[in-house]
């Protein structure tokens, strides 16, 4: 009997791994989490009912007791930091030194990239399969003792899988936080009134450094693995074996973004990477260039405090700090008031920022953001700017609290504030301010698409009178025009045409340009393809609206108190008496879904036939997605007069070329 037993313990304990690995690891999960409740379940109640039949790796023994304090750990081989590039040529120079240091011209072996993950370096140590003890770099010879915390980790193993169980592996990763984990918590300590962390990986470091593994259990981390310290029954050759290998033995990698090949390969890897890096799932600041071959690595040895046969290439930084000099609010174009972090100019992500948003008052008071404060701001891909945490620590006791202000800065309306609610506007319809960035709305990219017109050219025309609502864009003329700073009549003749050409945009861009809320782009083309014209549109019911696939009860309430509005109406009216006239979008293409079903398409360079906004829509039209940079996603890119750095790209990733030729035989132009 109790043979069967500890059978049954030992066939729940592997299926539970197995599970684990699936679900943690591979990302694959086979059983639903009933299921495996019910698995963890019995485990538990068979191991309370039989302690004396509990093992040291069953899943139930990941999180014990809290621990005094951290212990130091040695480390049988140090944890050496890495060499920083930051350019194309530094990366040259550093493999050219270790031709010159192995006095050969060429470097008999391939490289291995991977991405370079911003978390906290940690080694955790196996002896015949078993984990036994986890512990962070330190100062590279010296750790601090982590393995209570490590034990947590879901996805580590507590017992090594596969069937060539090494006697001893070292296994050396990175710790990190996925970005959703992260966003998750800030958002529960702001909730909790307490201050937010400033990046993923301040928080990786503060939870493994807890004392209680019960914070790593409920802040739940990863380790991804890329090398190992001692080991013995392994022999790995290059870097590719080594991370099959260790992710043969139950231990997560990322082998499935690393590259290998030759330096130009590498290179080619490092922007596919940097172009993706906001897609990926955690953050990372860089590209690790190894020497592929291991008995090469043993031949070039180390520095000081860094191997030789590898290279961290970073990327341009997306978190800097800076101190902030006013805290100032703006006016959005639906009366919104949002205050602003004017700030020393600082670069994040190879743009120099001098203004961040701190999106509303609530939001300043959870961080407690001050004039005066030193701050952490970041910009992640095209975003704008924002404020993640203040570093109090740098105050001196000058710097002041910000006030909410009673009325608008614009034009003096008392402000209202909803119930419930935590922004406050400004209810004047005619604020100088809100009609300029309506304005603004109308005719950018994504709307009316009218070249020309930037913030301080709609400023001039609000403040002189000249434009007082959307409209009268399509009332100007050159006279009134040429009054302005810096219009002349050259200027002022362009400007009169490009407005002229935006007299019969799409229907989905004129749906965005009208700013109505909740309508962004997708939303504005999801309902431009079901409803022929804005007339049918404006007489759908909410539960017509609703009915259409992609539009939500919020968005479907939203149209419809739009249109409900005279004022609106109003204009709608007033555009169609100016002339402008929407197209409606044309139906998919027949057949398999157009010439360009299924594929993705970039634009680069100025077209000779059509602006860019009318290319894209064509793409659409044939059944094809517009993607906004080069990547390995992308299928073709159509190259037009005076390309820019993306064609040198695209011919790196081996991304199809077309011309504008090509491009307007294939959609039968």
């Amino acid at each position: 009997m109790a043979g069967d037993l500890a059978r049954r313990l030992e066939k729940l304990r592997e299926e539970i791994r197995r599970h684990n690995h699936r679900y943690y690891v591979l990302s694959r999960p086979t059983i639903s989490d009933a299921e495996y409740d019910r698995l963890l379940r019995e485990l538990e109640r068979l191991e309370s009912e039989h302690p004396e039949l509990v093992t040291p790796d069953s899943p139930t023994q990941r999180v014990g007791a809290p621990v005094s304090a951290l212990a130091k750990v040695e480390h049988a081989e140090p944890m050496l930091s890495l060499e920083n590039a930051f350019n194309e040529a530094e990366v040259r120079e550093w493999e050219e030194s270790l031709r010159n240091f192995l006095k050969a011209e060429s470097l008999d072996t391939d490289f291995a990239g991977e991405p370079k993950l911003d978390g906290v370096s940690v080694e955790v140590v196996y002896e015949d399969g078993f984990l036994v003890r986890a512990s962070t770099r330190g100062d590279g010879w010296t750790g601090e003792d982590i393995t209570h915390n490590v034990r947590a980790i879901r996805s580590v193993p507590l017992r090594l899988a596969g069937r060539r169980v090494p006697a001893l592996l070292e296994a050396r990763g990175e710790a990190i936080m996925r970005k959703d984990v992260f966003q998750r918590l800030n958002r529960e300590l702001l909730e909790q009134g307490e201050e937010p962390f400033a990046n993923p990986r301040n928080l990786t470091s503060g939870t493994l450094k807890q004392l209680d593994p019960a914070v790593a259990e409920v802040r739940p981390l990863d380790i991804f693995f890329y090398g190992a310290g001692r080991s013995a029954g392994i022999e790995p050759r290059t870097q590719r074996e080594l991370l099959v290998l260790l992710g043969e033995l139950g231990l997560r990698t990322n082998l499935e973004l690393a590259a290998f090949g030759g330096l130009d390969a590498m290179l080619a890897a490092y922007a596919a990477l940097e172009e993706r890096r906001n897609d990926l799932p955690a953050e990372i600041d860089g590209m690790v260039i190894k020497v592929d071959d291991l008995r090469l690595r043993e031949r070039l040895g180390t520095r000081a405090r860094s191997p030789r046969w590898a290279l961290a290439v970073k990327f341009r930084a997306q978190q800097a700090t800076t101190r902030v000099n006013a805290i100032v609010v703006q006016v959005g174009r639906l009366g919104t008031l949002t205050p602003v972090a004017l700030l020393d100019p600082v670069e994040v992500g190879g743009v120099t920022v001098q203004r961040a948003t701190l999106h509303n008052a609530e939001q300043i008071r959870k961080l407690d953001v001050r004039a005066g404060d030193t701050v952490f701001i970041e910009r992640a891909g095209d975003v704008i700017p924002k404020v993640v945490a203040v570093v109090k620590e740098s105050r001196r006791g000058n710097e002041r609290p910000f006030q909410p202000p009673e009325r608008c800065p614009a034009c003096g309306t008392r402000v209202e504030q909803e119930e419930d609610a935590v922004a406050i506007r400004c209810p004047n319809a005619r604020c100088p301010a809100r009609v300029s960035a309506q304005v603004e709305h109308f005719v950018s990219r994504a709307g009316l698409d009218v070249e020309g017109i930037g913030p301080k050219l709609i400023e001039q025309l609000v403040a002189r009178g000249l434009v007082h609502g959307a409209a009268d864009l399509f009332r100007l003329d050159a006279e009134s025009l040429i009054g302005l700073e810096r219009m002349g009549e050259k200027s002022a003749a362009n400007l009169l045409a490009a407005i002229d050409r935006a007299r019969q945009p799409a229907l989905d861009r004129l749906l965005f340009a009208l700013g109505i809320a909740g309508v962004g782009q997708h939303v504005a083309e999801v309902l431009a393809a079901h409803f022929p014209s804005i007339e049918t549109l404006g007489g759908a019911s909410a539960e017509e609206l609703e009915a259409v696939k992609g539009i939500g009860p919020e968005a479907a309430a939203a149209v419809r108190a739009w249109f409900a509005l005279e004022e609106n109406q109003a204009l709608l009216r007033d555009l169609s008496g100016l002339g402008l006239r929407p197209r409606a979008l044309p139906a998919p293409a027949a057949g398999k879904g157009g010439a360009f079903a299924g594929q993705t398409v970039l634009f680069t360079g100025t077209l000779s036939s059509q602006t860019r906004a009318e290319a894209e829509a064509r793409v659409k039209e044939q059944g094809g997605r517009i993607l906004k940079s080069v990547s390995r996603n992308l299928d073709i890119l159509v190259v037009g007069e005076d390309p820019g750095s993306k064609l040198k790209k695209a011919r790196e990733l081996g991304v199809r070329i077309m011309t504008e030729a090509e491009f307007l035989e294939r959609i039968g132009d």
